[in-house]
C-alpha cells in the first residue's frame, strides 16, 4: 500500500531526538521530507549542515523560530526541544491544527491542562518511549477496559543502591547510563529516578488514567519499554531493543509503522526479562512527581523547574545528587503555600504555567 509522503517540521534538530529524526528522513526519503528546521543555537555549524542538506523552506534557531516553524502548515510538528522551553512552540503547534510527535514531555507536562484544552484527539502523538509503547498497547482494548498502566525503568547507573551510597555520587557516574544514549539532563533525570516521575504525570495526561492506577517497575534491560493491564488479567507489553528510532518513526509516521525503522529482536538468542520494585526510600522523585501532579496547577512546572536548576547544580559541583529531589520538595512546600496564584486552576494560561517555573528556579537556585 502506497503511503502519502508527509511534510515535517523538527524543533531541535541538532540534538539527540533530532538528529535521529533526520537519520529517518535520510533513509526514507519517500517517507518524508523536511519543511521546517529548527535548534536552539549551541552547535550552529551542525545546524548549517543540516539545513544545506535537507534545504527546508523555513530554518532558523531560537525560541521564537520554533514557535514560527511550529505553526507552519505541515503534517507532523516534531518537539525535540528539552526542557521548559518547548511549551510555547508546543502551544502552537497544537494551535495551528497539526499533528504534535511529542518527544518534550516537559511541556505537557508542566502545561497539564493549559494543553490538554488546545489539543483535538489524537493531535498528540506520544515520542518518548514508554508512551509509545503504551500507545501501542492501548490498540488492543478499549479504555474502559484498562486496568492499569505500567511504566518500565531502567534504575538508571545507581540501582540497587541505597540512599547512603548516592551521597557522594559524581556527575561523571550520573551520566554513565547504562542502556540509553540521551543528553546531559534526562541522563541526570533518569538517574535520580525524576524522569520516571515526570513521566508518570505525562501518561496520567496523555491517556486520561488516575495516579493510583499507574505504576512504576525497575526493568535493568530496557527491553519491555511499558505494558497495559486489562481488567481480564490480560497484559500486553511493548519490547524491542533500547533505540528511540522506533518511538520517533512512529511519531513521524503514526498511526503508520514505518519498515525497518530499527532493529527487533533477535529471538534465537536466550533473554531474561527482569522486574523488581522500586526502591522509593532510595529514590524519592516518583513519589514526590505523584504528589505534583495529583496537586494539578503549577505544581508539576514547579517540580520541572526547579529540577532543572537542580541538576545543573549538580553538574556544576555545586550541590551533592542526593540534594536534587529534597532540594525540589522544599519548592514544592514554598510554592503551596504562595497566595498569588490563580485559584481557579481551569483558568491557568501559559503566562500562569511559565510564571511558575521561572519563580520555581528562582527559588531552587536561592535553596541550593
Amino acid at each position: 500500500m502506497s503511503v502519502p509522503r508527509r511534510d515535517v517540521v523538527i524543533l531541535g534538530s541538532t540534538g539527540s531526538i533530532g538528529t535521529q529524526a533526520l537519520e529517518l528522513v535520510r533513509a526514507h526519503p519517500d517517507r518524508f521530507r523536511v519543511v521546517g528546521l529548527t535548534a536552539g543555537g549551541s552547535d550552529p555549524d551542525a545546524f548549517g549542515r543540516q539545513v544545506q542538506e535537507f534545504a527546508p523552506r523555513f530554518a532558523e534557531l531560537g525560541e521564537e523560530a520554533s514557535c514560527a516553524a511550529a505553526a507552519l502548515e505541515c503534517d507532523v510538528v516534531l518537539n525535540g526541544i528539552s526542557g521548559a522551553v518547548g511549551l510555547r512552540p508546543t502551544m502552537a503547534a497544537l494551535e495551528a491544527g497539526n499533528t504534535l510527535a511529542l518527544a518534550n514531555k516537559e511541556s505537557l507536562i508542566i502545561g497539564g491542562l493549559v494543553v490538554l484544552s488546545r489539543a483535538k484527539p489524537g493531535q498528540i502523538v506520544p515520542v518518548d518511549s514508554e508512551h509509545s509503547a503504551l500507545a501501542q498497547c492501548l490498540r488492543a482494548g478499549r479504555r474502559d477496559e484498562v486496568r492499569r498502566l505500567v511504566l518500565t525503568a531502567s534504575g538508571g547507573p545507581f540501582r540497587g543502591r541505597s540512599r547512603d551510597e548516592l551521597h557522594d555520587v559524581t556527575p561523571q557516574q550520573a551520566l554513565a547510563h547504562p542502556t540509553w544514549a540521551m543528553g546531559p539532563l534526562v541522563t541526570v533525570n533518569s538517574a535520580t529516578l525524576v524522569n520516571k516521575g515526570l513521566e508518570v504525570i505525562e501518561a496520567h495526561l496523555l491517556f486520561d488514567i488516575p495516579f493510583e492506577r499507574i505504576d512504576v517497575v525497575v526493568h535493568p534491560t530496557s527491553v519491555v519499554h511499558s505494558m497495559v493491564e486489562f481488567h481480564d488479567g490480560s497484559t500486553m507489553a511493548q519490547a524491542s531493543p533500547p533505540s528511540m528510532m522506533l518511538p520517533i518513526a512512529l511519531g513521524l509516521g503514526w498511526p503508520e509503522r514505518l519498515p525497518d525503522a530499527a532493529p527487533g529482536m533477535d529471538w534465537s538468542r536466550p533473554e531474561t526479562w527482569q522486574f523488581f520494585p522500586l526502591d522509593d526510600e532510595a529514590f524519592p522523585a516518583v513519589r514526590l512527581a505523584r504528589r505534583a501532579g495529583e496537586a494539578g496547577g503549577t505544581a508539576p512546572a514547579v517540580y520541572n523547574g526547579a529540577n532543572e536548576v537542580c541538576v545543573q547544580a549538580f553538574l556544576d559541583g555545586e550541590i551533592r545528587f542526593t540534594d536534587i529531589v529534597p532540594t525540589v520538595e522544599r519548592v514544592l512546600l514554598r510554592a503551596a503555600e504562595r497566595d498569588d496564584v490563580p485559584s481557579n486552576l481551569t483558568d491557568l494560561t501559559v503566562d500562569d504555567v511559565l510564571e511558575a517555573d521561572a519563580w520555581a528556579r528562582s527559588e531552587a537556585g536561592a535553596l541550593r
